[in-house]
Formats: C-alpha cells, structure tokens, sequence
C-alpha cells in the first residue's frame, strides 16, 4: 500500500512518550543487529550516520560502541526526536542531527557506517536508495541495517488488510548485492503475547506501528477485531503478534 509520510511522522510523534517502554522487539533486534556489525566490521568508523533513531535506544548503544568516532550524523522524520536524543547522549558535540525524510535529505558523503534499525521498511523506493547509499558510503565502507519481512504483523494483516509490502530474505540481500557486497543477511520470527486484543493495539499504538491505519476505530470495527483475533490467534488466555526481523551487513567494495 502506498506510505503516508505525514501519518507515519504523526504517529511516531505521538508515540514518543510511550515507545522505550513498548519498543521491546524494536531493542531486541537493535542489540541483535549491532551483534552482527560487531562480527563483520572491519575498522572503528570515523563518520557515522544511523537512519531512524527515534528516541535514540540504538544511537546510545552505537555511540558507546564507537566511542571514538569523529562524527555521528543522526536522522529521523520526526524533527522532535533531535532534543531527546541529544539529551540521552549528554549532548556530545560530535553529534548532527538531519530531520527529514531520509529519501528525500542530502545525505553526507564518505561515511564509515551506515546504520538502521526498524526503519527502511518505511521508505518507498528502497531500490533506489541503496543505489544512493552505496555511492555515499566511502570505499570499503559498511551499511548495516534490519528491517521487517513478508512474515510481519501477519495477524493484524489477516484481519484488517493492512501490512507493508514486505521483502523476503532471499529478495533482499539480492537487491542489496546489486549496489553493495553482502557480508551477512539473516532473519527470525519473534511472537509477543498479550493477554486480549486490547492491550495488542495499545502496543502497536504506542510504538507508533498503526501508522498505515487511516480509518477511525469505531466501536463495531473495534468489536469485531476484538473477537476475530481471539478467535483466530488466541490460546491459553493470551494472543500472539509475530514480528519478522530481517537483518543485513554490506561493505562497499574498496
């Protein structure tokens, strides 16, 4: 389905005051990814820029691990993230942040690093932004990102319709190859349990993921959600919500 820039920035907007609490698959794949960078880097970058930062849970832990870096360039659509990023990492003065969307922002050249977590899956032109990257990435350069495959919310799409237009494991790391040397691509299905439907939704609200949603929850659209994804996806008191990481290190060719 076609993307809304404006209702995806609104919605991450809003859930700024709730996602560090929510974000717990958004955390668990930002550690997971900086595993593999861990593995497959080849020296201690210089420039940085990560892409998507929000409220900043991977930027701290990115800053920590390249403690050393001259320049950390740090994007998101939401503009508002910049202060609680800033103040989450003392307002180090290596720091620019670049608000906008990433699609459409010039983007600095001869970086180091390029890293992203839970965010591409939002662009609308990935093809053609790889392309973009692989000429601003310095030679021998690496992107290190993850983002969500055909696997993802897979329930809530089943009942509402709504969903991304997902990548497979395989369809990505062959468009990746195209611009990019593929060092790593790999994925996994993580499911998060809810005791109803209810408190489901409050999650995806307050991470900001109902972002595709343009219709109004009225109370019998409520009523039936309610009850299909018990019916559908309920067991043992709780209901199931599956998230499908996939991740990805490339190196520009030197």
């Amino acid at each position: 389905m076609r993307l809304n820039k404006k209702r995806i920035r609104q919605r991450f907007s809003r859930a700024a005051a709730t996602y560090d609490n929510q974000a717990v698959i958004q955390l668990k794949v930002a550690h997971r990814l900086l595993e593999l960078l861990k593995e497959h880097i080849a020296a201690t970058p210089e420039r940085i820029l990560e892409i998507g930062c929000c409220t900043g849970l991977l930027t701290a832990r990115l800053h920590r691990m390249f403690n050393t870096a001259s320049t950390f360039y740090i994007n998101d659509l939401v503009a508002e993230f910049q202060a609680t990023v800033a103040d989450r990492l003392d307002h180090d003065p290596r720091l620019f942040f670049l608000p906008g969307d990433i699609e459409q922002l010039d983007i600095p050249r001869n970086l180091d690093l390029i890293v992203s977590s839970s965010t591409l899956h939002w662009l609308e032109d990935l093809p053609a932004f790889f392309r973009r990257l692989s000429t601003t990435l310095a030679p021998g350069g690496t992107l290190c990102f993850s983002l969500y495959g055909a696997g993802n919310l897979a329930e809530v799409r089943e009942i509402t319709g709504l969903g991304l237009d997902y990548y497979s494991r395989g369809e990505l790391q062959t468009l990746v190859a195209e611009s990019l040397e593929v060092l790593a691509c790999e994925e996994e299905e993580i499911a998060l349990y809810f005791d109803d439907p209810l408190a489901l939704l409050t999650h995806l609200r307050q991470t900001g993921v109902n972002a595709l949603d343009p219709s109004p929850w009225t109370r019998s659209r409520l009523r039936h959600f309610l009850r299909e994804y018990t019916e559908r996806f309920g067991s043992g008191g709780q209901v199931r919500l599956t998230y499908h990481p996939l991740y990805c290190i490339a190196r520009r060719k030197s």
